[in-house]
Formats: structure tokens, C-alpha cells, sequence
């Protein structure tokens, strides 16, 4: 069985004063939540088990699941099911949250998105299962015009190093053996990653379509008027 998680326990504090109120992955973008988009995204996969952290205005954020859950029950499988994680006030970060995560996600490598990205990525190019030895394969998309600089190169055998003209889309396919031998803590996945990159153990694709991280007001107004005029 497939696993995914969806990251939606930050705070959002680029998008106030509106996420003083509502939790950054219920932000309305064309009539539907982003939390919503990756739940119908993911409903469309393999995936039968989907993780939903909350720390922010969790109670929100785990009422969607619930009432996504109530809609979806009538056309998916039985065996499809939606986790709620509430984590410590302030959060965990991401490679903390993951972490807390973990008993719920299995001994097989994992799907992991962050809720707070618009995008119509489409998970059939997704892995399901990482080549041997390697920790995670990441899916890199073509820099921002909002960004200085990009998070992680791409060589031609598909290998991701540290530093490169790419960014990190927030989509990814992680082992729990990334996390071997930490504990639940505030912890970030960045520093993980790089450590696994070092050791030529991480993995990625391109995609070329639509993406936006609505991360503050100004992305935001401009994801809604990308979704308006499609």
C-alpha cells in the first residue's frame, strides 16, 4: 500500500493577517482549499493512506480532512484511510513532523507534499519506490522569478547535489531511513536531505508545468488568478 503525507502545520506568517484566522492550507484558491486539491490529487493515486499534520488552527485544518473523508467514503476503497497528527503548539518543522509521523507511514518509502503549493503535477510520473540505496527522490522545479537563487542541482544521471539552479517543489518521495536514529524534535528536512545528498543517495526529476508556492498575499492573488483563467 502506498503512503503520502501532506504537510499542513505551518504557521503561514507571510499571509497575514488572513492566516490569523484560517490556517495556511485552507486558503481558498478558486472555490477549493489547497488542502482540498492534494486530497483529490491523491485520491487519483495508489496512495491509500494519507497523513495530515496540524499544529496552527489544527482543529481547522482536521475538520477538512474529516469532511473530505465523509465525501470521499461513498467512492474509494475501504481500505483508504486519512490520519489527523496533531503536533506540540509552534510545530515540529518538516523533518520533525515526518518523524512523529512515522509509526503511521510504514516501513516503505513515502510520498510527502507540502499543502501550501498550487500545482497540477501529475503523480503518475511519481516513483513509487526509490532505487536501491538511495533516501529520497525529489521533484525540482525551474526557479522562480521571486527567488534569488535556486535549492539543488540536477546532474545528467539523476542525481541531486547540493547546491544548482533548481527548486524544490515541496513534492517527494522519502525512506523512513532518512530519519533513522532521530527523535521527534523541531527539525528541518533541508539539513537531512543535504547530508543524503552528500553521500550521492538522493534522486530527482524536472517538471515543467504549473507550480506556485502561495506563501505570501502577493503569490497567492496571483494563484487565484491563474486558476480564474484556466
Amino acid at each position: 500500500m502506498m503512503q503520502a503525507m501532506i504537510l499542513a502545520a505551518g504557521r503561514g506568517e507571510r499571509l497575514r493577517p488572513l492566516t490569523d484566522s484560517c490556517p495556511k492550507p485552507l486558503v481558498d484558491v478558486g472555490g477549493q482549499s489547497l488542502l482540498w486539491r492534494h486530497l483529490v490529487a491523491l485520491e487519483q493515486t495508489p496512495v491509500t493512506q494519507v497523513v495530515v499534520n496540524g499544529a496552527w488552527l489544527a482543529e481547522q485544518v482536521f475538520a477538512e480532512v474529516a469532511r473530505y473523508a465523509q465525501q470521499a467514503k461513498a467512492r474509494l476503497p475501504s481500505q483508504w484511510q486519512w490520519h489527523a497528527q496533531l503536533e506540540p503548539a509552534g510545530g515540529l518543522e518538516t523533518a520533525g513532523g515526518i518523524i512523529m509521523a512515522l509509526p503511521q507511514l510504514g516501513e516503505q518509502p513515502f510520498w510527502v507534499v507540502n499543502a501550501d503549493i498550487l500545482t497540477d503535477f501529475n503523480w503518475s510520473v511519481m516513483p513509487q519506490t526509490l532505487a536501491e540505496g538511495m533516501l529520497a527522490h525529489l521533484v525540482l522545479v525551474p526557479t522562480p522569478a521571486f527567488k534569488t537563487v535556486g535549492d539543488f542541482g540536477l546532474d545528467e544521471q539523476g542525481y541531486v547535489s547540493a547546491e544548482g539552479g533548481w527548486t524544490f517543489s515541496g513534492i517527494s518521495l522519502l525512506s523512513p531511513d532518512l530519519f533513522k536514529g532521530l527523535t521527534v524534535s523541531r527539525l528541518g528536512l533541508a539539513p537531512l536531505l543535504r547530508n543524503a545528498m552528500a553521500q550521492g543517495r538522493v534522486t530527482g526529476q524536472v517538471y515543467n508545468g504549473y507550480w506556485q508556492d502561495v506563501g505570501t498575499l502577493e503569490r497567492l492573488a496571483q494563484a487565484r488568478q491563474d486558476v480564474q483563467a484556466r
